[in-house]
This record gives structure tokens, C-alpha cells and sequence, in this order.
């Protein structure tokens, strides 16, 4: 279980901004979940686009103190 860390920057040397992208499964969305439990917030709506093989989404996370 991964604890919640709230800290002045993102944990694990992790960057500030982050787009998540990947096909449209409950692995992207495990992702996206990952990082809203390490601290991360949702910037902006989902982005979906269709490559010809299949869904491809994109979520951006900001780290709370970078959200103005």
C-alpha cells in the first residue's frame, strides 16, 4: 500500500508537470490513479484520440503547489 505524500515537491525525483498518455485501458487508468495517490492533481478535461488500432488517452497531473 502507498502512503500519501504531501510534500513541497513530487516524490521519487518525479517532474512538477506530467502528461499520462496510453491506450485507453485499466492500465492508464491505474496510472492516472497512481499519481493522484502520490499527491498529483487533475489539470484540465482527458484528451481521447483514435490511432487506427485503437484509443489512445492523455491526462496532465501538476504536483498541488503548482496549480495557481
Amino acid at each position: 500500500k502507498k502512503e500519501l505524500i504531501m510534500s513541497g515537491s513530487p516524490p521519487e525525483g518525479f517532474p512538477l508537470y506530467r502528461l499520462l498518455t496510453g491506450k485507453d485501458n485499466a492500465e492508464f487508468c491505474r496510472r492516472v490513479s497512481e499519481a493522484i495517490a502520490l499527491g498529483y492533481q487533475l489539470y484540465g478535461s482527458p484528451a481521447a484520440t483514435f490511432n487506427g488500432d485503437h484509443v489512445v488517452v492523455a491526462q496532465t497531473v501538476l504536483w498541488p503547489d503548482q496549480m495557481g
